[in-house]
């Protein structure tokens, strides 16, 4: 019986250590409620969840939006937004969004943005996030996208294009 035992442990800790990274990396979490809105357009964060997008402040508070494009708008004018006290960059803690093929929590950071694809969020003309570059440009090709885009290339101007304000 203790034979048996140290076995199944013994398999048991090798198997672990297989399937256990040597980095492990960030557990994001996309922490709303059915009674969470959008910052910037007050749709309800849960009916979405592919689009789902949260910014956490380094006081601890959590912004939450219905796309890509809706936390963009913030993110390059956080001053329109004035009550939420954020003035710059850093005034960010972390920046997730979530991979629209996978459902994966993202650093917004390191994704990809998807421009001009026939793909569309709740808030119109959209900015689909996915995590690796190849995917989002197989994702661009079969769904008629523009251009992808690294997180430092979304510009203010391109997110007044796709709301039609230029």
């Amino acid at each position: 019986m203790k034979l048996l035992l140290t076995i199944i442990i013994f398999v048991s800790i090798s198997f672990a250590s297989e399937v256990t990274p040597f980095k492990a990396q960030n557990n994001y979490i996309m922490d709303y409620s059915k009674t969470t809105k959008c910052l910037v357009r007050n749709f309800d964060i849960y009916k979405h969840p592919k689009w789902a997008v949260k910014i956490t402040l380094k006081n601890g508070k959590k912004l939450f939006f219905s796309s890509p494009k809706s936390m963009f708008e913030f993110y390059h004018r956080p001053g329109k937004w004035f009550d939420i006290g954020v003035k710059s960059e850093k005034d960010f803690k972390d920046i997730i969004v979530t991979d629209y093929q996978t459902m994966k929590l993202i650093d917004a950071k390191k994704a990809f943005y998807i421009y001009g694809s026939r793909v569309t969020s709740i808030a119109g003309d959209d900015l689909v996030a996915i995590e690796n570059e190849n995917d989002a440009k197989e994702f661009a090709k079969n769904n008629n996208g523009k251009r992808v885009f690294k997180f430092d290339q979304v510009s203010d101007a391109l997110i007044r294009l796709i709301n039609g304000r230029i």
